[in-house]
């Protein structure tokens, strides 16, 4: 047994009660530094103490882990989660479920992990996915489309989880061009849509869906700290995450469908109803150059609008957005 399922073993035998440092120092024969590693350890893992000088540490809330059986059973989808991967930890869900998609995975195939070591982010970053603390997802889908109505499908992915979180958490979340959500403005969600395309149709593609949860201001590293929130700190108290997955995929899932019968504009109807982007003055990091303007709207396509100083609009499809005061 290591020295992390030792301390705790000997925090859970007595939950109401602390022990102090020197005892379990004393336990574990190692020094008061190796207990505080270990401590810290556990933290990341999603354990919560409370610590108090002289009298040591108690567990105050233990993780919540994302169990199989019951994401299945609260599902309310006919194809959305239903075929379902939970891992304790992986290099990126992404990955993995481009590896199922490749191997035939049908539509709504969804791989959940409690922790990715090389989370993906938009341009090649890297996502900040601790374990047990988010929703860290990944979404296999089979759309009968050509390959550039993909960015619809990114707005349509974040009004899916927009709605679901409001709905859910009470956290009056917005969504910022092309594949974020923020609260007030800092990050709380990020979406990576993926595809593989063949004659310039789509085979598959991912969605991946990444939730900084339940995540404390300590959590983050001092880079994120100004730019990231978590949901648990904007509501106040922990979020259920299998409650917030089922609800995600039952927003997908319908809007999904609204999608295939009627196309996008009732899509671009609902993102920009919770836009926190349109109406203000941006600056996009376009393929072309850095546009600054006002966000005027979407585009049939997904593209935002820009409305330039000489009284064009001019339609950005990818980049960077920087909302300018």
């Amino acid at each position: 047994m290591s020295e992390k399922e030792t301390l705790l073993d000997l925090l859970l035998a007595s939950p109401q009660e602390f022990v102090s440092g020197e005892e379990i120092s004393r336990r574990l024969s190692v020094s008061r530094t190796a207990v505080w590693k270990q401590i810290n350890k556990l933290r990341e893992a999603g354990y919560e103490f409370e610590a108090v000088p002289n009298k040591g540490y108690r567990i105050v809330n233990k993780p919540v882990r994302i169990d199989t059986l019951t994401l299945l059973k609260t599902l309310k989808t006919n194809i959305a989660g239903k075929k379902l991967k939970v891992l304790e930890t992986t290099v990126s869900t992404q990955e993995e479920a481009k590896a199922l998609a490749e191997a035939g995975a049908p539509e709504g195939t969804l791989v959940v992990a409690e922790e990715q070591t090389g989370g993906k982010g938009r341009l090649g970053r890297k996502w900040f996915s601790p374990k047990g603390k988010g929703i860290w997802m990944s979404l296999v889908l089979r759309p009968k489309q050509p390959l550039h109505y993909m960015p619809q499908l990114t707005l349509l992915t974040g009004v899916a989880v927009c709605r679901a979180v409001r709905r859910t958490t009470g956290v009056m979340a917005g969504l910022k061009w092309p594949n974020d959500l923020l609260v007030d403005g800092r990050k709380i969600c990020g979406i990576l849509l993926e595809s593989a395309a063949e004659d310039e149709y789509v085979r598959y593609c991912i969605a991946g869906i990444g939730i900084s949860a339940n995540l404390d201001p300590d959590d983050y590293p001092d880079e994120l700290k100004s730019v990231a929130t978590s949901l648990k700190i904007e509501a106040g108290h922990p979020v259920d995450r299998v409650q917030l997955i089922a609800a995600a995929m039952e927003e997908f899932e319908t809007l999904y469908r609204l999608y295939q019968q009627e196309g996008f504009a009732p899509i671009a109807s609902l993102w920009e109803a919770l836009s926190v982007t349109l109406g203000k003055r941006v600056t996009v990091g376009a393929a072309s150059g850095p546009v600054t303007g006002q966000a005027l709207k979407l585009d049939p396509h997904g593209a935002l609008v820009i409305l330039m100083e000489d009284g064009r609009e001019l339609p950005v499809f990818s980049g960077d957005v920087e909302l300018r005061r």
